[in-house]
């Protein structure tokens, strides 16, 4: 079973792909941070940011198993990624191992930004998790506060814009949803409600394939 799971910054698709990883007890891959992983190797070392050939032979070196989610949720880390993301020999690599990591068994949940339109289109059940850009900046924002951060909502605005603009804009497998996709929008919707309703359409396709 492979469950894709894509959508834009913030809108919640990573909560849901963790809480239905641990449900079903499949594997859980945030695909997003393979490329922070690969960014912030690039930064660790003194590496540029804008040649291609140096940041594919980085991304090759990414280790699945060390995807450190607290470290690598950094802003400048999320800014350097978004950059090597529009890649396309950087994109090959990593959907390389993010196609392998997706035929592990029992299962796996993978999200991202393209996992059901291009690294796993094959997936049963596929999720678009989306939600209006002020609702995203919100979270964002609180997500900061609560952690004892400082933070200016409009910076944050803008910057869940721009990221939107690179996601969907880029041309090598950009953001939008799979034509078969499921479509939750959790703008006005608690993330046990998305998960519900995620969860009844997971064991529908469990059904048919029992």
């Amino acid at each position: 079973m492979i469950i894709a799971i894509d959508g834009p910054a913030a809108a919640g698709k990573g909560t849901l792909a963790r809480r239905i990883a641990e449900t079903y007890g499949y594997h859980h891959l945030d695909t997003g941070l393979t490329y922070r992983a690969t960014a912030k190797a690039l930064l660790d070392a003194g590496l540029p940011l804008d040649n291609e050939a140096i940041a594919e032979a980085m991304a090759r070196k990414v280790d699945l198993a060390g995807l450190d989610r607290t470290v690598l949720s950094r802003h400048e880390i999320g800014e350097a990624a978004s950059k090597i993301a529009v890649m396309p020999s950087v994109r090959s690599a990593l959907r390389e191992m993010q196609q392998e990591f997706a035929r592990r068994e029992p299962g796996a949940v993978l999200d991202g930004r393209d996992i059901g339109t291009v690294v796993c289109p094959e997936a049963p059940v596929k999720f678009y998790v989306t939600a209006s850009a002020e609702v995203r900046a919100k979270r964002r924002y609180d997500e900061i506060i609560e952690a004892g951060g400082s933070a200016d909502y409009d910076a944050i605005f803008e910057d869940v814009k721009r990221r939107d603009e690179r996601d969907m804009g880029r041309t090598d497998s950009p953001l939008k949803p799979a034509e078969d996709a499921y479509l939750l929008d959790t703008s006005e919707m608690s993330i046990e409600a998305a998960f519900q309703k995620a969860k009844s359409i997971v064991d529908a396709a469990l059904s048919r394939n029992a």
